[in-house]
């Protein structure tokens, strides 16, 4: 009898410790929005750009520039534009920690098929701060949100 009720503890110890351990394909449990993609798309009176992300960011801030400058370096961004908007993001990245990109994408690329937006780059990636450039025609009123199902921060810029 006092066998048994050992043995029994020892299962129930064993489980207890087996639920402590994650899965191997358990998600981890870091909140980084790490990039994954950047999609554009034209709408009758807006530009979209969408940027997909595992995570939503913390934070984020859109401002309206006169030049923009690569984070943290300084140097000048050379795209197309009259003016332009940063977006920065924080607890957002486009790598892991040990330095894996998660968005393979280009880093600067020209938007032909929309109206406003001429470019889009990825100017900043310094202490999960990501900060991201359009090149616009002209100033215009910027909508920055948030959707999930998938993550995604979206930037509509007026005609």
């Amino acid at each position: 009898m006092n066998r048994t009720k050992s043995l029994a503890a020892l299962v129930i110890a064993l489980l207890a410790m087996l639920a402590l351990v994650p899965s191997a394909g358990a998600a981890p449990s870091d909140t980084t929005a790490y990039l994954t993609n950047i999609r554009v798309g034209a709408h009758p009176t807006y530009d979209r750009v969408v940027l997909d992300v595992t995570n939503l960011p913390s934070s984020f801030a859109y401002t309206p520039q006169d030049k923009l400058y690569y984070d943290p370096s300084g140097l000048p961004v050379n795209i197309p534009g009259c003016t332009f908007g940063r977006l920065a993001m924080q607890g957002a990245t486009e790598h892991t920690d040990s330095g894996q990109l998660t968005y393979t994408g280009p880093q600067t690329f020209t938007t032909p098929q929309l109206t406003n937006v001429r470019a889009v780059a990825v100017i900043g990636d310094f202490e999960k701060v990501l900060s991201i450039g359009l090149g616009l025609r002209h100033a215009a009123a910027v909508h920055v949100f948030t959707l999930t199902a998938p993550n995604r921060v979206v930037i509509d810029v007026n005609h």
